[in-house]
């Protein structure tokens, strides 16, 4: 067997598959088994993560009825950014470590990076691939999903944070420890009230992720993006004008990559974005196009082809 991880700030999934599997897309969702997802931990001592994955592996087996042994390789697609310490990587995500913002985040830890790499190699020597899941959604997305056949395009997440996964000219961009794409945490505003869990005022995901929508609005009538969303389709004008700044934020946000990288597709996934889709996808491209024809005619964007189980094929590509 092999096994896939989906590690997110949110939630954690672990899911199995036969070793050998030709998986196409259509063979993909029943081929994984043993699939569990629950809350991931975030109260503890830091090693709390690394171990509540062991676990869930532990569990995935044990309902499978096989050994640990014979998981042939581990997938483990993990929200970042990643910081290398003695040569291992561990996770340095701000909705996950609460050290990293301070206590006006809220989080019930003082983390500021959790082993991941290390304990995981401890079992799986030789067996294990990590990368971070902006990387892992757009390797599913290039070879099952809304990517395939696109050798200039990115995956973008809009969810509980915001991340992205680069391919240019065919190569899949990583960086010195794999965090290349992490445009979430570059500055777009002066908001005095838009403090991201990195510690950054005014970037990206600490204007629009998912979690910044609730801490910014909540006060206004607004406890959380699909209230917020929903308010906004039924007329109400507050929210309008609210919905009307995050895309654009959001948008300006997509085009800069365009421009940047000379991209010919993005596809886009997570909570926020999926659960709303059908309204937000315009809304996001207006920001796009009509701005510097030579960059912007021959590009789209387009929802993701994987949809809702885009992290489960994220983790699936790495062992596949």
């Amino acid at each position: 067997m092999k096994a896939c991880v989906d590690l997110g700030g949110t939630k954690i999934a672990v899911s199995l598959i036969e070793a050998g599997t030709q998986v196409s897309l259509a063979q993909a969702s029943s081929a994984l088994q043993s699939r569990h997802a629950e809350p991931t931990e975030k109260a503890g001592p830091p090693d709390t993560v690394g171990r509540q994955v062991l676990r869930m592996l532990d569990e995935a087996c044990r309902a499978a009825g096989i050994r640990e042994q014979d998981i042939e390789a581990v997938g483990v697609s993990s929200c970042g950014p990643f910081v290398a310490v003695n040569g291992m990587l561990e996770i340095s995500n701000p909705n996950i470590c609460g050290g990293m913002a301070g206590p006006a985040r809220g989080l019930p830890n003082d983390w500021i990076s959790v082993p991941l790499e290390a304990p995981l190699r401890s079992r799986f020597a030789g067996r294990l691939r990590l990368e971070n899941d902006g990387i892992g959604a757009l390797q599913a997305e290039r070879r099952w999903g809304a990517l395939q056949g696109y050798t200039h395009c990115a995956y973008v997440t809009w969810s509980t944070g915001i991340g992205f996964g680069l391919c240019v000219d065919g190569h899949v961009l990583r960086g010195k420890h794999g965090n290349a794409g992490h445009a979430g945490h570059t500055f777009v505003s002066d908001n005095s009230d838009a403090l991201c869990g990195c510690g950054n005022l005014g970037d990206l995901e600490g204007v629009v992720a998912g979690n910044a929508i609730t801490r910014r609005f909540a006060g206004a009538g607004y406890p959380g993006a699909s209230a917020l969303f929903a308010a906004a389709q039924a007329g109400d004008a507050a929210a309008n004008t609210i919905v009307d700044e995050l895309c654009r934020v959001m948008g300006r946000g997509l085009y800069n990559l365009v421009a940047t990288l000379d991209l010919e597709r993005i596809s886009m996934g997570g909570g926020v974005f999926w659960n709303h889709r059908d309204y937000l996808l315009p809304r996001l491209s207006a920001q796009i196009h009509g701005k510097l024809p030579a960059l912007t005619d021959d590009f789209e964007l387009v929802a993701a082809g994987l949809g809702e189980r885009v992290g489960d094929f994220g983790a699936l590509a790495l062992v596949s």
